[in-house]
């Protein structure tokens, strides 16, 4: 019996990235917080079909007895998932996008039901910008290389930086906000945490700049402003996937602790908390991803202006024909 030949392209989107809509599909699909318990050997199943798929790129393929083009795409999937799009390395589990709704609500959800005192703001502070700052490490653009001796520097700061930041919106709004404002001490704490964890964590991409292509996908050079701004639309894309948890849930949670029926069962709080951020991040993971493109691009002109040597250096590489915008992968 003859296999059917499909034409397969695994690096083409399954969705239109160029819109929100697309990209919020896409990261809907590819977040899916069931891939975190799929175990290493799947996953490296799911990398050796996507290699090869892509050693004959645009040539019709055989999908093999009993299997279907939907087996392909989950394979896609999991690949997505879990492999850093640089470097096609396994990723940690913890530091996966597909785990930041667990991962994110059991921690968030912490720091919303204990944010009455200052130990316990630090103890969940600590936790949720240890858990940021692998999330950030995992997440980056891989091109910029970061020595252990870098990345512990800079996992130490970011995290005492977030800690000082979190204490003082403590230590502050306790003594001038009203018991309700209070509430939002741990959103305030991690949208400033956020500006300074991740450009810690990420500092080699300041500092030596990120691989920028063409729009053939040939390197033609190294990109300090191109890895400010996507460090930039990082840092909005994270504050925004916290936002409407951290600030909605305060208020219903204001109101339901006035109800007595409520008030008798006391134990539920941390737990109800905890379920409602995870409604919250369902929704919000693939959003904050979707707000901009994950390859990222940059007028050339604006790099002229802020960095006249790489466009100099580019217009030599080019022998004049400077692309006029350039491409780059601004992590997650």
């Amino acid at each position: 019996m003859s296999q059917e030949l499909t034409l397969i392209d695994v690096d083409k989107p399954l969705y239109d990235l160029t819109t929100f809509a697309g990209r919020f599909k896409y990261y809907a699909w590819m977040t899916d917080p069931r891939t975190v318990v799929q175990p290493s050997e799947r996953l490296l199943e799911a990398k050796e079909m996507i290699e090869k798929y892509r050693r004959e790129p645009g040539q019709a393929q055989s999908l093999g007895p009993g299997k279907a083009l939907e087996d392909v795409h989950y394979n896609m999937k999991l690949y997505s998932s879990a492999f850093h799009p640089d470097t096609g390395e396994l990723q940690n589990f913890c530091g996966r996008m597909s785990f930041q709704v667990p991962g994110g609500m059991l921690i968030t959800g912490g720091m919303l039901a204990f944010y009455r005192t200052v130990p316990a703001v630090v103890l969940w502070q600590f936790i949720n910008q240890s858990f940021n700052a692998v999330v950030n490490y995992t997440n980056r653009n891989a091109n910029s290389p970061t020595s252990v001796t870098q990345l512990g520097v800079a996992y130490v700061s970011a995290t005492t930086s977030a800690l000082i930041a979190a204490i003082g919106c403590k230590n502050y709004w306790s003594k001038k906000a009203t018991p309700l404002f209070q509430r939002f001490v741990p959103f305030a704490a991690v949208a400033a945490a956020n500006c300074v964890n991740i450009p810690l964590m990420r500092q080699n991409e300041i500092l030596r700049g990120v691989e920028v292509k063409n729009s053939e996908g040939e390197i033609v050079g190294q990109s300090r402003l191109a890895a400010i701004k996507g460090i930039s639309e990082v840092v909005i894309s994270r504050i925004a996937m916290a936002a409407p948890g951290m600030l909605v849930l305060p208020l219903i949670m204001e109101r339901l602790e006035k109800l007595p029926a409520y008030s008798r069962i006391k134990w539920i709080n941390a737990p109800f908390q905890t379920l409602m951020v995870g409604c919250f991040l369902c929704f919000m993971v693939p959003s904050a991803c979707a707000f901009f493109p994950q390859q990222c691009s940059l007028d050339t002109s604006t790099m002229r202006t802020f960095e006249p040597e790489l466009y100099e250096d580019m217009k030599k590489r080019t022998e004049g024909n400077v692309p006029k915008r350039v491409y780059f992968n601004k992590g997650l």
